[in-house]
């Protein structure tokens, strides 16, 4: 085919063209055919024609796979060679046209002549049927006499052995390459009527309640009522995007990556996240909001080897500029209450959540973060980026990130009805000094503890610092709202609850009340 590069050859069809490398068929004088396409011109039979040369043979689809759709010819040669022939057929397609010729046209035979390629042979599979895989696939036994005689019928070879049987498929059929093809065949002609229908044997796992699940539809809503847009980026990272976030060592590196950018299953969202962040404000998208929902992935001896989350990124101002409100940056508290949103998704079950601020990742601010604990369950973390991790990254601005554990994120419990409360409520409020250390978490669940269940609701709707106060304080104002579901507090049951509470608050954190 190389000898032909550049030659212009005619066709049986009027057209010329090109070749550039294709096979062909030639003589002494250059190219007479395009191999296994079309004839060409000179090959054509006339009315004076007297001596036909006939042409019989086989060409591999490898071999004149594109050629005709390369010069848009169409012929059933091309068809039938790009799907594929029988290799023992060329001879016995002379053959039968050389005594149609004597038969139509009379005249007298020539000897035949076949030539091969160097080493070819017809591809033949021995494929392995082992009786056992048949009965698991079909559902069924099928004696050993009926295989060997729907086989044998289809021109199969066989050979017996221990546990199966040894098959030679013919050469004209190229769609019989494995066991799975030869199962097929059987049940074919065994009939697929006599396979018998059973319903499944083993329970059936009971799915989730989907009412259990917060939406993501509205996970989606809120967070888009908040400015968010969401972000889908490639679970493939590279090791130069987690090393700043010193998740390298929690990747899962591939052993043939496409490409040193492609060469780790994420272990975080944010990293992919942060650099869609930067990706934005490089192009003068001072503020920027996104969240993503997608996998990490976790190399043993993680349980959880693909873990469903979410994580938000944002940065610039609280809100999109607006004439009659005031430019502030964003702060630590507008990001919580961004998170808050999507928590009261959740409905009542809110009331176990707490933020603490111990035991953060690397990548976030010491001062700044906070994970978000369900009782013992961490949920996810919260909070602004290191200083370091922002110089690294080249940020010239505060940037707030979070991720969360989606499926302990959209957990609820579906909620029950409860009659109105027949009794009022008595609400009393509080101002109590505590050490700046103190959180309010600890102040509220050693409230709760000590209020026990007559403590319908407790707000806290103010923190004071400043004149009056000594250095190193606060104050917490709080409101506790009591209610017995039996009958009418009094005000010395009232008094009570309140005692205790002062009391539990004044051992445990040494608070008073602001005098």
């Amino acid at each position: 085919a190389g000898r032909h590069v550049g030659e212009h050859l005619r066709l049986l069809d009027g057209s010329a063209v090109e070749l550039d490398g294709q096979l062909v068929i030639a003589d002494a004088r250059g190219a007479q055919a395009l191999a296994g396409v079309m004839g060409g011109a000179d090959s054509a039979v006339s009315a004076g024609t007297r001596t036909v040369f006939l042409e019989s043979a086989h060409f591999a689809p490898a071999a004149i796979m594109g050629v005709a759709r390369r010069f848009g010819l169409h012929s059933d040669a091309a068809h039938r060679f790009e799907r594929g022939v029988d290799p023992d057929l060329p001879e016995r397609a002379l053959q039968r046209a050389t005594a149609l010729l004597l038969a139509v046209c009379g005249g007298r035979a020539g000897p035949l002549q076949c030539t091969e390629w160097p080493g070819w042979t017809a591809p033949r599979t021995s494929i392995r049927l082992r009786r056992e895989r048949l009965a698991r696939v079909l559902g069924l036994a099928i004696p050993d006499s009926d295989v060997e005689r729907i086989l044998l019928a289809l021109d199969i070879k066989l050979a017996r052995e221990t546990d199966g049987w040894l098959a030679l498929a013919p050469t004209r059929r190229f769609d019989l390459a494995r066991e799975e093809d030869l199962i097929e065949e059987i049940a074919r002609i065994h009939g697929y009527a006599r396979v018998p229908s059973s319903l499944p044997s083993e329970a059936m796992p009971v799915q989730p309640d989907a009412q259990a699940r917060i939406p993501l539809r509205r996970l989606r809503a809120v967070l888009a009522a908040r400015d968010y847009r969401e972000a889908v980026n490639m679970s493939l990272v590279g090791a130069a995007l987690l090393a700043p976030w010193h998740m390298l060592e929690a990747s899962l590196p591939l052993a043939n990556p496409l490409s040193a950018e492609l060469a780790c299953m994420r272990p975080s969202l944010l990293p992919g996240l942060l650099a869609t962040l930067r990706a934005n404000r490089n192009r003068q998208q001072s503020r920027v909001r996104l969240f993503e929902i997608g996998r990490s992935f976790h190399p043993a001896p993680a349980v959880e080897r693909e873990v469903e989350r979410l994580a938000l990124v944002a940065c610039g101002t609280a809100s999109s500029e607006q004439w009659g409100l005031p430019t502030r940056a964003l702060d630590f508290h507008d990001f919580k209450g961004d998170i808050e949103a999507v928590l009261a998704l959740r409905g009542a079950d809110t009331d176990g959540l707490r933020f603490v601020a111990d035991g953060l990742p690397a990548w976030l601010h010491p001062g700044r973060g906070a994970r978000l604990l369900d009782g013992t369950r961490e949920l996810g973390v919260i909070g602004a980026l290191h200083p370091l991790l922002e110089q690294t990254l080249g940020l010239e601005t505060i940037v707030y990130a979070a991720e969360f554990d989606l499926a302990l994120l959209r957990a609820q419990t579906l909620p029950r009805p409860q009659a109105l409360p027949r009794f009022p409520g008595v609400r009393r409020d509080l101002a109590i000094v505590v050490a700046e250390a103190v959180t309010w978490a600890q102040v509220e669940a050693q409230t709760r503890a000590a209020a026990g269940e007559v403590l319908a609701e407790l707000r806290l709707f103010d923190v004071y610092r400043g004149t009056g106060l000594d250095p190193g304080h606060k104050s917490y104002a709080i409101g506790l709202i009591l209610q017995e579901h039996s009958r009418t507090l009094t005000v010395t049951d009232a008094d009570a609850c309140v005692s205790r509470v002062l009391q539990a608050l004044a051992q445990a954190y040494a608070a008073r009340i602001r005098g």
